[in-house]
């Protein structure tokens, strides 16, 4: 293929209690990543925006693009896609498939919410009814992921340490992180001991509560080189996407049929004709710990039912020594949702900056892989397992199949 589809500017806010509208953040955003990509609102020939929980607003991507000036405009696609968390990774791949039929040659995608300036009661209220006829306890996710948390300690042996071991983990690399709301490591201790939500989940499990905002430009490979002063190798490509769906919360009878990210992984794989070996750096969702270890297992990390051990191991060598490089756990080195924030829909986007910053060696002393990671995977997942979306960046067969 003559073109390839690259990420050619990244822009994000600060994450935490920032006091400002979802759309002041996602505009903030955007036009830091325009800045990065040397580029302004005039080049953008797309926008994609997911919805916030905070702010929502018919036809979100529309009321963002004719808020920021971009509309009316005759050369202009906007769109809103609303696959949960999976949203910023299936804009991503709709992004790129915009730019390879020719629909485009610029293209940007923004997520932003203000979840942790919204009043605790109403943030409980809209969650609970994201996952409306569950029957689930409020609060309803938690509790949607603590049902398979303990069909995996049934099925596949997983203990309770375990789990806790996740948070523990990247939370030692959220310290690292000048952005990441958590700012000292975890101990095992600390996360068992923290209040409990859910029958084995505690609240230092959850996907942290936040405001922020983050965006990416895409463009055309020609279009880079045409029209930026950016250096292309400073701008990854997205080699391949894949998507896949389940319920949008767990049947009353749990069981493999429901989770579809080993599907979004195959498609991505396949498409890019490459494997988890080619992998160098994993971006992979953990709303809560067994979302992280269904994600190992699915990309092909870890044999099935051996993700809590693959943890285990990685917490061993970071008891014995105190600190874990990031060669040897090369995954959400910016500290994941529990660590370095989520507001609500843009976590999956924080993983994409992540593996952008990895893939171009700009991550810094402290996180950076050696050497730089040539390709790296991103994961989101939606719902309860209910939408997972794959993109493979960095070196590869750049659209050999289409997605």
């Amino acid at each position: 293929m003559a073109s390839s589809v690259r990420i050619a500017g990244v822009g994000a806010t600060a994450v935490g209690r920032l006091g400002r509208s979802a759309e002041e953040l996602a505009e903030t955003a955007l036009d830091r990543a325009l800045a990065d990509a040397g580029m302004g609102r005039g080049d953008l020939q797309g926008l994609i925006a997911v919805p916030s929980l905070s702010n929502p607003t018919f036809m979100q991507a529309h009321q963002l693009a004719t808020r920021m000036g971009l509309l009316p405009r005759r050369k202009m696609i906007v769109r809103t896609i609303d696959t949960g968390g999976a949203g910023p990774i299936t804009s991503l791949g709709t992004a790129r498939n915009m730019i390879l039929s020719g629909w485009t040659d610029t293209v940007a995608v923004v997520a932003s919410d203000a979840v942790l300036s919204m009043d605790r009661e109403l943030f409980r209220a809209r969650a609970d009814d994201s996952v409306r006829g569950s029957g689930l306890p409020s609060p309803s996710i938690p509790h949607g992921y603590d049902r398979v948390a303990q069909w995996h300690m049934a099925r596949h042996g997983v203990t309770r340490e375990q789990l806790a071991m996740v948070p523990v983990l990247f939370s030692h690399f959220a310290a690292r992180h000048p952005d990441a709301m958590c700012r000292r490591p975890f101990s095992v201790e600390d996360v068992l001991a923290s209040p409990r939500v859910a029958p084995v989940t505690n609240v230092l499990e959850c996907a942290r509560r936040a405001d922020g905002a983050a965006a990416l430009v895409i463009a055309s490979s020609s279009y880079v080189r045409r029209q930026l002063a950016k250096p292309l190798e400073l701008c990854p490509a997205i080699v391949s996407t894949g998507e896949a769906s389940g319920p949008l919360y767990p049947p009353a009878e749990i069981g493999e049929e429901m989770f579809s990210c080993e599907r979004a992984a195959h498609i991505a794989f396949e498409s890019a004709q490459l494997s988890v070996r080619d992998i160098d750096f994993f971006a992979l969702y953990d709303c809560f710990p067994i979302c992280f270890l269904r994600a190992l297992e699915a990309v092909g990390c870890c044999p099935v039912g051996e993700a809590g051990r693959f943890v285990e191991s990685a917490y061993r060598r970071l008891a014995a020594t105190g600190r874990l490089a990031p060669e040897e756990f090369p995954f959400n080195t910016h500290g994941g949702l529990a660590c370095f924030g989520a507001p609500w829909e843009v976590p999956a986007m924080y993983g994409v900056l992540e593996a952008v910053a990895q893939l171009t060696a700009r991550a810094g002393a402290e996180r950076q892989l050696s050497p730089k990671p040539r390709r790296a995977l991103v994961y989101g997942n939606g719902g309860i397992f209910s939408a997972s979306a794959v993109a493979i960046l960095g070196d590869g067969v750049y659209g050999a199949r289409g997605c």
